[in-house]
């Protein structure tokens, strides 16, 4: 895959003397998250400031990797992980979908082995849905009426990424990222490496809305419904909802997640 290096942050990137591939690989920055090592070799984050040419500063997360790869029908001798995850970014934001906000990506074979940079804006101001949760169960849950604008705000997402036939596959509250105020809500979906386009839409629906039902704690029966009803664009269940939300339930069962069905606390 070609460099992807928009024009916009090549000059932010210039500013701060790191508009190639190796000032980017070669910069000194401590990890965010420690290198796993793993499909041959390694992938490590860091977040770094730069400044910006007209004054100010703006985050990003720069990725890097070497010999971390993944093998495809189109790539049996495999590939860096992180050409699936900017395609997706890609695809993401050529169907309008609020997701991450790429800075820079490049591939390198260099002395045998083989390099890539992945770098985005870091999304600052917002906070996983998993972390907000946690924090609620704490300090207490928004109003119904908040409650209600956030499931709105997710379905919407999720709705317009399933009309395109993407499924997320790891549609977690981890990877789902809200930034809250009074006048709206706002919402980006991370971690797209595994990703795919399906045929059909109700392919790619299923799958991800058993693995928000599954991992979203703290949310009860009567908001898991409400969410699905928000999303399918109803006002009740009707046979076709009461038959998805029953497969969805026991999809969850079956993974030993019953008790989150079943869960009375207030999202």
């Amino acid at each position: 895959m070609k460099d992807h290096f928009p024009d916009q942050w090549r000059a932010i990137l210039r500013h701060n003397n790191l508009d190639s591939f190796e000032s980017l690989w070669n910069l000194e920055a401590g990890w965010f998250e420690e290198p796993n090592q793993r499909r041959g070799g390694w992938s490590g984050v860091s977040r770094c400031d730069l400044d910006l040419p007209e004054g100010g500063k703006v985050s990003v997360f720069l990725k890097r990797q070497e010999n971390h790869i993944t093998r495809t029908v189109l790539h049996p001798f495999g590939m860096s992980t992180f050409v699936r995850e900017i395609q997706n970014i890609l695809r993401f934001k050529g169907a309008s979908i609020p997701a991450l906000e790429p800075v820079y990506f490049a591939v390198r074979k260099i002395d045998g082995n083989l390099r890539a940079i992945l770098c985005s804006e870091a999304l600052d101001g917002y906070e996983s849905l998993e972390n907000l949760g946690e924090r609620w169960s704490t300090e207490g849950w928004p109003d119904r009426k908040n409650r209600q604008r956030l499931m709105a705000a997710v379905a919407s997402v999720m709705s317009k990424m399933h009309d395109h036939k993407i499924q997320h596959n790891c549609f977690y509250p981890k990877h789902i990222f809200i930034r809250f105020t009074d006048e709206a809500i706002n919402v980006r979906i991370i971690d797209l490496e595994k990703a795919k386009v399906k045929m059909l839409r109700r392919y790619a629906s299923f799958r991800d809305l058993y693995a928000l039902n599954r991992h979203a704690q703290g949310w009860s029966r009567m908001d898991r419904m409400r969410f699905l009803l928000i999303y399918l664009g109803r006002e009740s269940l009707d046979r076709a909802a009461k038959e998805l939300w029953r497969k969805i339930a026991t999809r969850t069962e079956v993974k030993g997640k019953s008790s989150l069905l079943c869960n009375r606390s207030a999202f």
